[in-house]
């Protein structure tokens, strides 16, 4: 199987590389080699690579500015997508899309499943629910695939950190740190949502995939198990999100239930903390 995947040197692509590269035959894109918001890149690339399937990594995923920038959050979250499908379709490429848990608003309080009702609270929710649309809808040999707080060895691109990596920044540099303790979610390694997508794409099982960690937690309670693992002595804070000045509005729970995974029996994703400790351990000369 011929695979490209766009976004290839960022924190998710990274680690789809690695672990698809063994087994298939990987062509990596970055942005100097396709531009997903331009039909004609998209044909241009595609029509020299030749792929089996197509994974798309590339977002733009820094929320506060979203806010600020819809136009551009929309061109990559949702024009973007759109070009791809359109294509994959026409070529009879199969395609893969990432999505996110902030489809949805964090009111029903309990792991939200595939054929629960979206209603995304952001302009950057909006526009990846858009990109899911028009990735299932244009391409018949799609997958969707949402995942949430995801974390890896490689910086985000355009974020240039992730949680883990800023908090620790953050422990060398404060007296202390404040971590929120009222959002709950199920924060899951780059590394354990590739493993699970090359078991998923070896599948003809089209369509919409829940895909993290299982279990959840807050954000204190996630940096406080970093804190104990690491020893960290910098006090860790918990606070309310109503305690900061923010631009945007957020689900306060967005815990994702991997319940298509498990229909079709392979649903390989490990537990919260389990990931975490594993992720610290095979790391720790990163940080």
């Amino acid at each position: 199987m011929k695979v490209a995947i766009v976004g290839a040197n960022g924190q998710l692509g990274t680690d789809l590389v690695e672990e698809f590269s063994p087994a298939h035959e990987v062509i990596g894109l970055t942005h100097a080699d396709i531009e997903i918001t331009d039909i004609d890149s998209v044909k241009k690339i595609l029509l020299s690579v030749k792929p089996d399937i197509l994974i798309n990594t590339a977002a733009y995923n820094k929320v506060p500015d979203a806010e600020m920038e819809p136009i551009k959050a929309f061109q990559i979250n949702a024009t973007g997508p759109l070009n791809l499908a359109k294509v994959c379709a026409e070529m009879g490429i199969r395609f893969l899309q990432y999505s996110t848990d902030y489809v949805f608003d964090g009111k029903k309080q309990r792991p939200y499943k595939e054929d629960d009702l979206p209603n995304p609270l952001n302009v950057y929710g909006n526009t990846k629910l858009s990109g899911e649309y028009f990735s299932l809808n244009y391409c018949d040999l799609s997958f969707v695939v949402r995942v949430s707080g995801i974390y890896g060895k490689v910086p985000s691109r355009s974020k240039g950190n992730n949680f883990i990596t800023s908090i620790l920044k953050a422990a060398k540099e404060k007296p202390e740190v404040k971590v929120v303790n009222d959002e709950v979610l199920t924060p899951t390694p780059t590394k354990w949502i590739a493993k699970n997508t090359l078991a998923l794409v070896r599948t003809e099982a089209y369509g919409l995939y829940h895909m993290s960690c299982e279990g959840s937690v807050s954000w204190y309670e996630f940096a406080k198990t970093i804190w104990g693992e690491l020893k960290i002595k910098t006090p860790l804070i918990p606070v309310s999100v109503n305690d900061f000045q923010h631009s945007v509005k957020r689900p306060f729970y967005s815990v994702l239930e991997n319940h298509q995974l498990k229909s079709i029996g392979i649903n390989k994703m490990p537990e919260w903390k389990k990931a975490l400790v594993e992720f610290l351990k095979e790391n720790k000369n990163y940080f």
